[in-house]
């Protein structure tokens, strides 16, 4: 159905966040092993009223934790009442990204069409392990629904979508792995040079420290804690700068905007592991100088 799903009238039809409306048959739960995870799905008395149930991901993006308070949903020119949640469906993720309404309702309001554009079958275990019958069965299956064009129907497993699903998150998380331990990699070289850097320059500084009484501890803590300075705040800045990017390309795309504190928390502190990390070896080269030869005036 081309019809908005938003959380009230005041915003824009444009800014859905990507959540579809979906008329279901009563049975559809059990076809894809769905579970509700708040609240109840719908049934012979609700499917007939505007009331809603919600994927997973269309209730968080919706900004609705819990159905004790009857909260709505605004489709089109109505408000639905949300009557559950689903949990995540991984055999169904268009599932996870809907509002799920009756077929009586969503007929009597918004002029469904009486053809089925997606169809849930379950077939026994038996005949998944067996190519060849599951490809003669998917035939039989695209001529049974529509006899006249069985090519414009289109027949896949959810098993397959969901291991090609799990194959691209799983490349696509290794990309950014890779590349963020690059990242990390050369932050951390580049911390460790400037520390070097920073001792050689500074090797009248630390011999005077240490001949006023500073520890060679106090020297290598002191240059172990700027080191972690510096990439905390180069941590900070990162962030800073991958959210300003990150926000304006989303509200350009009229996407929902979701911060995750606990990976920006991560990520800092990761951040000052590796300024801790890169600046060992400048702290152990400051701590082993020698006071006479630090304050001899360089030629």
């Amino acid at each position: 159905m081309n019809t908005s799903v938003r959380r009230n009238e005041f915003i824009p039809k444009q800014q859905t966040g990507g959540i579809a409306a979906l008329a279901v048959d009563l049975e559809m739960l059990s076809m894809i092993d769905g579970v509700v995870a708040e609240g109840q799905f719908l049934d012979l008395s609700s499917a007939s009223l505007p009331k809603v149930v919600l994927g997973s991901v269309a209730a968080e993006r919706l900004g609705i934790t819990s159905t004790l308070r009857s909260p709505q949903v605004f489709l089109d020119d109505t408000y639905f009442t949300v009557i559950g949640i689903l949990a995540a469906a991984p055999l169904a993720p268009n599932i996870e990204r809907a509002a799920l309404m009756g077929v009586e309702i969503a007929t009597e309001l918004f002029d469904l069409q009486p053809e089925p554009s997606l169809i849930y079958a379950r077939v026994n275990e038996s005949l998944l392990d067996d190519q060849r019958r599951f490809d003669e069965t998917r035939s039989v299956i695209a001529a049974s629904v529509l006899p006249d064009a069985p090519s414009g129907v289109s027949v896949s497993r959810p098993s397959d979508l969901l291991a090609a699903r799990t194959s691209t998150q799983n490349a696509f998380t290794g990309l950014l792995l890779g590349l963020g331990a690059v990242a990390l990699l050369v932050g951390g070289v580049g911390i460790a040079n400037v520390m070097v850097i920073s001792v050689i320059e500074r090797r009248t500084e630390i011999g005077v420290r240490r001949a006023l009484g500073a520890l060679r501890g106090h020297i290598r803590l002191q240059f172990v804690f700027e080191s972690a300075l510096l990439a905390a705040l180069g941590g900070v800045a990162g962030i800073i700068l991958g959210a300003l990017i990150t926000i304006t390309y989303a509200s350009s795309r009229d996407w929902v905007i979701s911060v995750p504190t606990t990976s920006l928390g991560a990520g800092v502190g990761l951040a000052v592991a590796i300024g801790t990390v890169a600046g060992l070896y400048p702290a152990a080269r400051a701590a082993r100088l020698d006071p006479a030869e630090a304050v001899r005036p360089r030629v």
